[in-house]
């Protein structure tokens, strides 16, 4: 349940079921007062059972008018003292009861000034002949009941004494008592079940929710939280579900980051190893005077290049996957001509191969006028990068690696095919993961960081086409990725 939905529950309960059940608890007493019995007739029924008793009323009445009429024939003077009517007046218990005194026309006295203005105009006049009757008289239209004692002020003016009593409403004092009793329960009984359902259907599901967040904050992935609730509780707990998978799964992909950190580093730093101790060695056999010919100079020297160049290759690599794995790989697109560009790049990496006694074929098939929006620096490091795996991994007396370049409608296939001893089917969908490396034992000649083909799928990934490799084994390995072409659409 939603907490606005709660909370116009709880604004109804706390508002009508009070009321319900202080309508029946006022029913209930008000049967049990009178003595109702199971089967008694309701039209026989005594409701001046919940009313106070009228005689006690009249009692009261009765006692301030006797004290007033005693006076009159005592002493009728002292009615005419205010302080002494007010003191009379103080004394009556009931707060409906009050007294007026009248001289001549004018108001004299009222314990109750408001009150006395109300029915002033219609109390009876002087009596001449004094007292004639005490039954008094009964106004239906103010409930007021009236009773008078005629006298004379000091000074022969004609004077009335009235004690007024309204007689409407009047409720039984037990039925009060039991009334507030019950409405006092009515509300402990209603506070105490929205207690109970708001610690139910919101406290308890917090205290499940801290305990679980003090679980995550312990580094416990592991706790689940599983719920059918609906509104903002159940919210709660699925984006704590969402919350703890994504902790989880970001634990493991630092826990795997920095595993891989580890084994790059190990990586390089073996791969470093190598050159080193190779120059270190040339470079003591110079010192030496080991190299005391031209030519084994000239061997020694180159051989300390090539290996100064090795070890540039790996930095640039560890740099580069540095770049990979922030995000800030900086990349300058430009619409670039297929046929010139590879054309360009073959030519390059031509030299060096023949150098290393590697045949290289090249084969365009794409239109000559076809042109694709690329990173020519990224995308020269793609191509060296699979030309470097190729020529690592042939095994060949005769080594052979195919450039070609396919058309494929809106896009071109470049594929790079070499005749090297291929890829175990069962390792060709890792081989673009980061650190993974087909050779198990490692050697300063196929040695390498694991991150190059890595490398190669982020970029091309980067340049919206994708790669993928064609293998088998003792034959050769085929890399293939597919790069959109740029079409410039015809103006109407």
């Amino acid at each position: 349940m939603r907490f606005r939905t709660r909370l116009r529950v709880t604004f109804c309960v706390i508002i009508i079921l009070p009321l319900a059940m202080t309508a029946l608890a006022f029913c209930g007493i008000g049967l049990y007062l009178m003595n109702v019995q199971q089967g008694f007739p309701m039209e026989k029924l005594d409701y001046t059972a919940i009313t106070e008793n009228m005689r006690q009323v009249a009692d009261i009445t009765e006692e301030v008018f006797e004290r007033l009429a005693e006076q009159v024939e005592t002493a009728s003077a002292r009615l005419a003292d205010r302080d002494y009517l007010e003191l009379i007046n103080a004394q009556i218990p009931r707060k409906t009861t009050y007294i007026i005194v009248r001289k001549e026309d004018e108001l004299y006295y009222a314990g109750n000034q408001e009150a006395a203005e109300a029915i002033f105009s219609k109390l009876p006049p002087y009596r001449e002949n004094g007292i004639a009757d005490d039954s008094g008289f009964y106004f239906d239209d103010l409930d007021k009941y009236v009773k008078q004692v005629d006298f004379l002020f000091p000074d022969g003016s004609r004077g009335s004494a009235f004690v007024v009593t309204k007689v409407n409403s009047l409720i039984s004092r037990k039925l009060l008592v039991d009334m507030f009793v019950a409405i006092v329960l009515i509300l402990i009984f209603t506070s105490l079940m929205l207690t109970l359902w708001i610690r139910r259907g919101v406290f308890n599901p917090v205290n499940e929710l801290n305990a679980a967040m003090r679980r995550i904050k312990e580094g416990n992935f592991d706790y689940a939280l599983q719920t059918d609730i609906k509104g903002e509780i159940g919210d709660l707990y699925r984006n704590y579900e969402d919350m703890r998978l994504r902790l989880k799964e970001n634990t493991e992909e630092n826990r795997e980051s920095e595993k891989q950190n580890r084994e790059l580093v190990s990586n390089i730093s073996h791969d470093l190893k190598t050159p080193i101790t190779a120059i270190k060695g040339y470079v003591e056999g110079i010192m030496d005077g080991v190299a005391d010919t031209p030519e084994k100079m000239d061997k020694y020297i180159k051989t300390i290049y090539n290996k100064a160049n090795e070890m540039e290759r790996l930095i640039n690599e560890l740099t580069y996957y540095s770049g990979i794995d922030n995000n800030r790989i900086p990349y300058n697109f430009h619409r670039i001509n297929v046929a010139d560009y590879f054309g360009d790049c073959v030519e390059e990496v031509g030299l060096d191969l023949e150098q290393k006694n590697i045949e290289l074929n090249y084969s365009n098939l794409a239109q000559p006028d076809t042109i694709v929006i690329a990173d020519p620096e990224q995308m020269k490091k793609v191509i060296n990068n699979i030309i470097s795996n190729s020529v690592k991994y042939i095994d060949k007396p005769h080594g052979v690696i195919d450039i070609r370049i396919l058309d494929e409608a809106d896009s071109i296939r470049i594929e790079i095919e070499d005749n090297g001893k291929g890829i175990a089917q069962k390792d060709l969908p890792k081989i673009f993961e980061r650190f993974f490396r087909t050779d198990a034992s490692r050697n300063s000649a196929q040695g390498g960081s694991g991150i190059g083909l890595s490398i190669v799928k982020k970029i091309i990934e980067d340049h919206g086409g994708y790669i993928w490799a064609t293998s088998k084994e003792n034959e050769g390995t085929c890399m293939h990725f597919v790069l959109r072409k740029y079409i410039e659409l015809q103006e109407k």
